[in-house]
């Protein structure tokens, strides 16, 4: 303890540089006709080979695309999963630990063929690496009674960090920005942004939320939904551009 208190003195008296307070540090940027799927840690693509010979998730343009059709099925045959996961930069796959803060910005184009559902439509989660775990945290199309809904939940304690209507946000590009403290037992946060035409629809943030479960956690993008909800199901796709995650260092 003296030598801290020696080391406070010396840096208040400038014979000592003070540190930097933390700041974003820009980590991942992929560049979708350059990186290709290859920015991700693995890809999901139709894994019971349900509609062969379809590619479902590609570089389109400036943005990567998932497609889902009413005829693809996950290898669990009641719902459809195309996703990719984790976030890979010069082909080594970034860790998110816990006790770290990470920040996701991306554009996203919902269109109105995607639509909520009332059982689950995810098109972001976090999870754990590994076969059956569940969700952290998960970004969804949510069908409320009639209202359709885009939310952000923490799946531990079925936490709501926000929603706000999808209609108005469908069939054109909207910004969000998911901010994750990953912390166990409570010592964790989530904000939760959305703009849509320089406006900005949804800022909200949830705090002491459990964000961790064990090894590390991974982000997942696409589309992952249920089949229960059968008269919402069609042919839909989503598009996903200027993906970037930013670290708190």
């Amino acid at each position: 303890m003296a030598e801290i208190g020696r080391r406070a003195v010396l840096a208040a008296l400038g014979a000592l540089p003070l540190a930097a307070p933390p700041s974003w540090q820009l980590r991942w940027s992929p560049v979708p006709g350059k990186d290709g799927l290859g920015a991700f840690e693995g890809v999901e693509d139709d894994r019971a080979n349900s509609h062969p010979g379809v590619k479902h998730i590609y570089p389109q343009g400036d943005a990567f695309r998932f497609d889902m059709h009413k005829r693809d099925r996950d290898t669990a045959p009641d719902r459809q999963r195309n996703e990719v996961r984790g976030i890979r930069t010069n082909g080594v796959a970034l860790s998110m630990d816990n006790g770290q803060t990470w920040k996701f910005t991306y554009s996203m184009f919902i269109p109105s063929t995607l639509k909520a559902t009332s059982s689950f439509t995810h098109i972001m989660q976090t999870k754990m690496p590994g076969l059956g775990s569940a969700p952290i945290t998960v970004m969804s199309l949510r069908r409320q009674a009639t209202r359709p809904t885009i939310e952000f939940k923490v799946t531990e304690g079925d936490t709501l960090v926000g929603n706000t209507d999808l209609a108005p946000l469908q069939d054109r590009w909207i910004d969000t920005e998911v901010e994750i403290r990953i912390g166990d037992a409570g010592a964790g946060y989530v904000n939760w942004l959305i703009r849509s035409g320089g406006s900005t629809v949804l800022d909200a943030r949830k705090s002491g939320v459990d964000t961790w479960l064990d090894d590390r956690v991974r982000p997942k993008w696409g589309i992952y939904r249920s089949l229960s909800d059968s008269a919402q199901i069609q042919d839909c796709h989503l598009l996903l551009r200027d993906m970037k995650a930013y670290q708190l260092l």
